[in-house]
């Protein structure tokens, strides 16, 4: 679905999610099995795995695989649950970058009010 409407924060196109049982199966799946490694993980701090170079490792494993883990949730709920909004945004000038201003394009003069440009130049958003 997509809009003729072209201000600022209209929706150009929507297209929603998906939303399929299997990417629901599989994401309780694999929080079940993140709930796993993390009291896995917890079991293997609390007993001072940590201590010994070989229980650092595996805790260091374990924790590496939690994360990947959440990884996988967090990119199936992204891709299937998740609609497709495109937003018309603002576009701006080439000309145009983060410190200079429409009426400063040409420059300024050199040594006229030394103190806001010496604030500028510090807080680059000043009075804006």
């Amino acid at each position: 679905m997509s809009s003729s409407g072209s201000t600022y924060g209209d929706i150009h196109r929507y297209e929603p999610a998906r939303e399929s049982t299997t990417a629901a199966i599989a994401i309780v799946l694999l929080t079940i099995i993140e709930v796993v490694f993390v009291g896995l993980f917890t079991y293997g701090l609390l007993n001072g795995w940590g201590l010994t170079e070989v229980g650092n490792m595996y805790l260091g494993g374990i924790l590496a695989v939690i994360f990947i883990d959440l990884a996988f949730v967090l990119m199936l709920y992204r891709k299937e649950f998740l609609p497709d909004v495109m937003i018309v945004k603002k576009r701006r000038r080439k000309w145009e970058d983060l410190y200079v201003r429409e009426e400063e394009q040409y420059g300024t003069e050199s040594f006229g009010d030394a103190w806001e440009q010496f604030k500028r130049a510090v807080y680059p958003y000043y009075k804006r």
